[in-house]
């Protein structure tokens, strides 16, 4: 475990060091399912993480803009110096129907593309010791990743690196690659009761 030491600068000012945090295997952590807290639960490691000593990185494949309660407190959480990073690289909720025009599909494509060669050169530095993909099933269910290039990047990370991976429908191949696999299902939920979205609960 990581030791968090604190001092205070001339002017005062609190300063946080991390010690560099050590660890044979690293594990490989999926949260999948239709049920809500997929997210939620891999964002619940990364403040545990953070608050280890360990620095985490959280790359989101869909979400996109600021409006995320977790930016707010991620950001908070930087300002205290804590090793924490979270990068929105998507283009918002996109489906496989007519709802989702040609051009709306190009615009992801490019996005996830973006968003996986950042992925890949982070993991692959050696920088962190969590890196969360979030969102990363809905990437491939959608055709936006090919499930193998995620598959090879699991097989070749650093070996102490921790990885979460989130979203529905998780595909056997990645399931095969974990440590742990959660499966969140849906017993009822507000949405289904006519309760929309609650700010700080859903977002």
């Amino acid at each position: 475990m990581a030791e968090i030491l604190t001092s205070k600068s001339s002017k005062g000012d609190t300063i946080v060091e991390v010690a560099p945090h050590k660890t044979s295997e690293g594990l490989i952590l999926v949260n999948t399912g239709n049920g809500k807290g997929k997210t939620t639960a891999a964002l619940g490691v990364a403040l545990r993480a953070v608050g280890n000593g360990l620095r985490v990185l959280i790359l989101q494949f869909i979400k996109g803009g600021s409006t995320y309660g977790e930016l707010k407190a991620i950001k908070a959480l930087q300002e205290a110096g804590m090793p924490i990073e979270i990068r929105p690289m998507g283009k918002g909720f996109i489906f496989h129907n007519k709802e989702t025009s040609e051009t709306d599909l190009i615009a992801h494509k490019a996005a996830a593309d973006k968003a996986w060669q950042m992925l890949t050169d982070e993991v692959m530095s050696d920088r962190w010791d969590l890196v969360i993909f979030d969102e990363i099933n809905y990437a491939i269910k959608f055709g936006l990743l090919p499930v193998e290039q995620v598959v090879t990047l699991l097989e070749q990370k650093p070996a102490r690196l921790h990885v979460v991976l989130t979203g529905r429908d998780a595909r056997p191949e990645i399931i095969a690659k974990a440590h742990t696999v959660t499966e969140m299902q849906v017993v009822k939920h507000a949405y289904e009761q006519g309760i929309k979205a609650a700010r700080g609960i859903e977002f």
